[in-house]
């Protein structure tokens, strides 16, 4: 080695701490604690702007949200569509033998007309007029096991909704029902058909 290398460490890198009090590691570990570089002299500055990520966050935090509320929407949709499913096809099943259970009262009817005239007809066979009757009483058990129940209106208070006014019976009551014409059904509470009825003054 040369006078001149050896007079100008400097320009050796070897001995670049020499004269130090700490290590390169200790200045390292010591230029990275927190503790040893506190207040404003922070030795890593970063440019990342933390209010960026914190609007990303609310961003995403609204997306979840608004993603529950919509499942929860759709869940409601669903459950309400069953249910008005449900309501139809009872609907439907309730009222499925209107039509059918209506062109049945005309027999009902008759058989009522059979039993009038058999009771004023003082010749007529007593077995002929139980056997009507009992007839007549099958065929209404038949009705009302399908829902369909008897509108009898007679001395009740005129009702528009179950009774169709056809005269005025000077007998009865006003807004009252007098003679009964021809008795009114309703199917499982819908009116199949309303009485006929005469209606006081």
């Amino acid at each position: 080695m040369s006078n001149n290398e050896a007079n100008n460490p400097q320009d050796n890198p070897v001995h670049d701490n020499v004269g130090h009090s700490e290590t390169i590691l200790e200045e390292t570990l010591n230029e990275f604690n927190p503790e040893a570089n506190g207040g404003d002299n922070d030795v890593v500055h970063s440019d990342i702007d933390v209010s960026t990520y914190q609007a990303r966050i609310a961003e995403l935090e609204g997306e979840v949200k608004a993603a529950k509320e919509g499942q929860a929407r759709a869940n409601a949709d669903a459950y309400n569509a069953q249910k008005r499913m449900e309501q139809e096809t009872e609907k439907s099943r309730k009222f499925a033998l209107q039509k059918f259970a209506k062109e049945l009262l005309e027999v009902v009817d008759n058989l009522e007309r059979a039993i009038v005239s058999v009771q004023a007809d003082d010749d007529a066979d007593d077995a002929i007029l139980e056997g009507v009757k009992l007839t007549h009483k099958s065929f209404l058990n038949v009705l009302n096991k399908q829902g369909v129940e008897v509108v009898d209106p007679q001395n009740a208070k005129f009702d528009p909704e179950l009774h169709e006014a056809v005269g005025i019976d000077p007998e009865a009551p006003a807004d009252t029902v007098g003679e009964v014409l021809q008795k009114g059904y309703t199917l499982n509470g819908r009116l199949l058909r309303p009485a006929m009825v005469k209606v006081g003054q």
